[in-house]
């Protein structure tokens, strides 16, 4: 199998010649974005599967933050926009884990760096991301540390 950003090449192709609105739009922004990663620092190179899968990750997040905010506007069509197009995103994205794995998991992590007090956040959350591994948002991962440091 090509690598991710194959895969989005491939399946906008296809969404092309479907003249799918909604997922040619989506994975042309999330390909430019790709590509704005790409170029970003002093020399352009190719973005590993995992880079590739954190810009995704990134462009979801913004998905459903606009979601809320033109929900919160009045702006339903707008909202339900973003919403369609962050769940194109997420076909991409592994699942997301639940509250309970995330508290499973940190426990685990804070565990096996005998990590305690909030004075320890820092390399706590450091532990805690790296367990995780991109299967959830940093706001979730954190908040557990938080609880479970407290």
């Amino acid at each position: 199998m090509g690598t991710l950003k194959d895969r989005l090449n491939d399946d906008l192709h296809t969404a092309m010649k479907s003249r799918d609105e909604l997922i040619t739009s989506t994975l042309r922004m999330a390909l430019s974005a790709v590509r704005t990663a790409e170029v970003a620092g002093d020399e352009a190179r190719e973005l590993s599967d995992d880079e590739v899968l954190a810009v995704l990750t990134k462009e979801a997040k913004k998905r459903r933050e606009a979601a809320t905010a033109f929900a919160g506007a009045g702006r339903a069509d707008q909202a339900a926009k973003e919403t369609a197009e962050g769940e194109v995103l997420d076909r991409y994205l592994p699942k997301q884990l639940t509250d309970a794995e995330i508290a499973e998991l940190v426990t685990q992590a804070l565990t096996a760096g005998g990590f305690s007090g909030k004075g320890q956040m820092g390399p706590a959350m450091k532990a805690a991301q790296a367990a995780v591994a991109g299967r959830a948002e940093g706001g979730r991962v954190a908040a557990e540390v938080r609880r479970q440091l407290a």
